[in-house]
């Protein structure tokens, strides 16, 4: 396979000679979550990144900007269960996982599932639990499953995490410990829709109307995405590439203004996100582009603060790295 250097212009014109053959599902899927948020093109592109990347997502936004819409929007399109837990100090880790709990009839102990066996998991305001019922979280984000009185339960192949929570300072908040932040793929913020979408808003919910209809049929089934994933992490990723990404990780680490520079495991999933962004414009391999189209949620999640120190940080990362000139014998 041959490559020659692009603009971003000719990149998002450029396709590849083998069409993927979940490309209309993807189309389809991407039409279904811009009807369910709208206006919020760039945010809803960036989910499909981090559920083909199999990535979890953390919404750094207010209340009702569309977050447990577009969650259940996820669930829906790809045909999964979902499942909400509204995080509150009082909140147990076995409300998260499931417990075990004692039948008089059969005389033995009988695992109650958690809401965490779905496919996809909105927790919301997850910095308002305590750091233990975060913890619970760790192995189930990381691993796919979760360990209840020594016993491994496994969870969904498909389990994809949307958490929420509040940027302003409040009471009760339990700001996410680092190692819970580095299992989340990006940190995503949507925003006030513009006028014009607002408009839209108010105008489709007038009558009797529902967010999901009836006719309204998954798009891929689990066993489908589950495809779809192993196809994206087989996006090439050339050496030049490979040697940029690493460039870039050893910036983050010498960077004055970040305590913590990415982690290994933070390398692999800018790695995984990057290749999944490439697939969504039609190509299987990797390009520098792509690289730095996804750094800011990648990194933000990571380097904690706010937006704007965020944004100044990886620009000033990037612009610390030569950019490699791939060849055209790339492949």
């Amino acid at each position: 396979m041959t490559e020659t250097p692009m603009t971003r212009e000719e990149d998002s014109q450029t396709t590849t000679t083998e069409v993927c053959e979940h490309q209309d599902a993807i189309d389809r899927l991407r039409s279904r979550l811009n009807a369910s948020l709208l206006g919020k093109e760039d945010v809803v592109e960036m989910v499909l990144v981090c559920l083909l990347a199999r990535g979890h997502i953390l919404f750094d936004d207010l209340p009702g900007l569309g977050k447990t819409t577009l969650a259940k929007a996820v669930a829906l399109a790809v045909g999964g269960k979902f499942s909400r837990v509204q995080c509150t100090p009082d909140l147990l880790p076995s409300d998260i996982t499931g417990f075990n709990i004692f039948n008089q009839k059969t005389r033995a102990f009988e695992f109650q599932h958690g809401p965490v066996f779905s496919d996809v998991l909105l927790a919301d305001e997850i910095n308002r639990t305590t750091p233990r019922t975060q913890s619970a979280l760790f192995e189930a984000m990381a691993e796919r499953q979760v360990t209840i009185d020594n016993t491994r339960h496994k969870l969904s192949d498909s389990f994809f995490v949307v958490a929420t929570q509040n940027p302003v300072e409040m009471h009760g908040a339990y700001p996410l410990p680092e190692a819970q932040l580095d299992r989340f793929a990006m940190k995503l913020r949507i925003g006030y829709p513009n006028r014009n979408d607002e408009m839209k808003m108010l105008a489709s919910n007038i009558g009797e109307t529902e967010v999901f209809g009836a006719d309204d049929e998954s798009i891929l089934d689990p066993s489908q995405l589950r495809q779809l994933q192993r196809h994206v992490a087989e996006v090439a990723v050339s050496e030049p590439v490979l040697e940029y990404l690493v460039d870039l990780a050893a910036a983050t680490r010498a960077h004055a203004d970040i305590t913590l520079g990415l982690s290994p495991r933070g390398l692999i999933v800018w790695q995984r996100v990057a290749q999944a962004f490439a697939h969504l414009r039609g190509r299987d391999f990797v390009t520098p582009d792509d690289v730095q189209e996804v750094a800011l949620p990648v990194l933000d999640v990571r380097m904690g603060g706010d937006l704007d120190s965020s944004k100044r940080n990886v620009a000033e990362i990037l612009d610390s790295v030569t950019v490699p000139l791939l060849s055209t014998n790339n492949s």
